[in-house]
């Protein structure tokens, strides 16, 4: 068994890690997830996760100490989803994270519900207009594997 670090073996970063077992995680409770999704101008969450019944969670990966302490814009997060999650590893300080919201605990492969977030339903026209682009953004970024030319940047 290779011991490199799985980020290392991926190339990717370690909140991508951490995203990839959320995702996977979720995919077993019938969530479908989008990483690097902006739901509004100047907002980009790590994973947004749309439920089987319409349930929109917002869940922001932090990697260390100083990845959540330099995050001054989750709050601005809160209001496109019905539920908010960190996802942190096993290593990470909980006691720092705000009281109110999920917590995960995750690796590459999976990830744990530690504390579930507490709910606030969103507005039904923002929830139409979330849910919307959320399909658009999966059908551009399944059209773009097949094109990637003319999808650079989805």
């Amino acid at each position: 068994m290779d011991s490199t670090p799985l980020h290392t073996q991926l190339h990717t970063q370690p909140g991508q890690i951490l995203a990839r077992g959320v995702c996977r995680h979720l995919l077993s409770h019938d969530f479908a997830c989008l990483e690097e999704y902006v739901p509004a101008r100047g907002l980009r969450v790590d994973v947004m996760a749309l439920g089987p019944k319409g349930e929109l969670w917002v869940i922001e990966c932090k990697s260390s100490r100083a990845d959540f302490l330099s995050d001054g814009k989750w709050q601005g997060y809160l209001g496109w989803a019905d539920r908010f999650f960190w996802a942190v590893d096993a290593t990470f300080p909980q006691e720092i994270l705000p009281e109110g919201t999920g917590l995960m605990v995750a690796d590459g492969y999976d990830a744990e519900i530690l504390r579930m977030a507490p709910e606030t339903r969103l507005a039904p026209a923002r929830r139409s207009a979330i849910t919307r682009k959320f399909a658009r953004t999966a059908a551009l970024r399944l059209q773009s594997l097949r094109d990637p030319l003319r999808f650079p940047e989805v």
